[in-house]
């Protein structure tokens, strides 16, 4: 397909999930600014597969951990392609680390990637999104915040600091052409934790999906492309579960 004249950003968009939208979006027809926070060449790497589909592809490193940084990578990608259309945050952290045992800054660097970020994105992104009347915002939660994990705690309150975020911006820039919703993967292979599983926390794990598998980045990229999507213009403060049918 070839470019549509609208652009994303993506966050931690150098592999899984985050390269999985990349492809989907650009087959889609949406230049893509891609973000990784260290390996430019796995970001690279997804920009050429991109390319491929007749779009253009902007790599943007920085730490969305941080708003100066927040701000410089959402003003590269308005500079490239003069305007973000689509604001995909994917970034995340998810260290495992008892509750008592946890310091100020491990708490605090949580909170800024998997909640913060978004905030942060958004308020450089939205801007133009209003001028132009037109703008989708696509935030990532997890089983993390809809259940609980023991020894992730800042991670389920950041994600449930992402759903709420992404219902409030529902609220507020709906009538102005613009949808925001949260995904919620599940399960997903390839990942760390599950590839580093043993072979019987695999199979409780997949013990509570009823599909009885894994899911793939790219089904979870299927619903993401859906959110930003005309057709997906009705969508609006929602979350969606990618995970399936109720994993925690």
């Amino acid at each position: 397909m070839a470019a549509n004249g609208k652009a994303a950003l993506i966050t931690g968009a150098g592999q899984n999930i985050g390269r999985a939208c990349v492809l989907g979006l650009a087959e889609d027809g949406f230049n893509v600014a891609i973000n990784g926070s260290s390996n430019r060449a796995a970001c690279e790497k997804v920009a050429k597969e991109a390319e491929k589909f007749g779009v253009k592809a902007l790599v943007v490193m920085g730490d969305v951990g941080k708003p100066a940084e927040c701000k410089r990578i959402a003003d590269e990608a308005i500079k490239a392609f003069g305007t973000v259309d689509a604001l995909l945050n994917n970034a995340a952290l998810r260290p495992n680390k008892p509750f008592l045992e946890m310091s100020d800054a491990d708490w605090s660097r949580v909170i800024d990637v998997d909640m913060n970020a978004a905030i942060w994105l958004a308020r450089a992104c939205l801007p133009g999104m209003v001028k132009k009347g037109w703008g989708r915002i696509v935030n990532f939660a997890g089983m993390n915040a809809i259940h609980g994990h023991a020894g992730r705690a800042p991670v389920s309150v950041a994600k449930h600091g992402v759903w709420g975020l992404s219902k409030a911006l529902a609220m507020e820039f709906g009538s102005k052409g613009i949808t925001t919703n949260t995904i919620s993967p599940g399960p997903i292979a390839p990942d760390v934790e599950e590839k580093n599983a043993s072979a019987e926390a695999r199979a409780a794990t997949l013990a509570r999906v009823p599909l009885g598998r894994f899911g793939q980045p790219a089904e979870v990229a299927a619903a993401a492309r859906l959110l930003v999507s005309e057709a997906g213009g009705y969508i609006n403060g929602q979350m969606i579960a990618v995970n399936g049918g109720g994993a925690t």
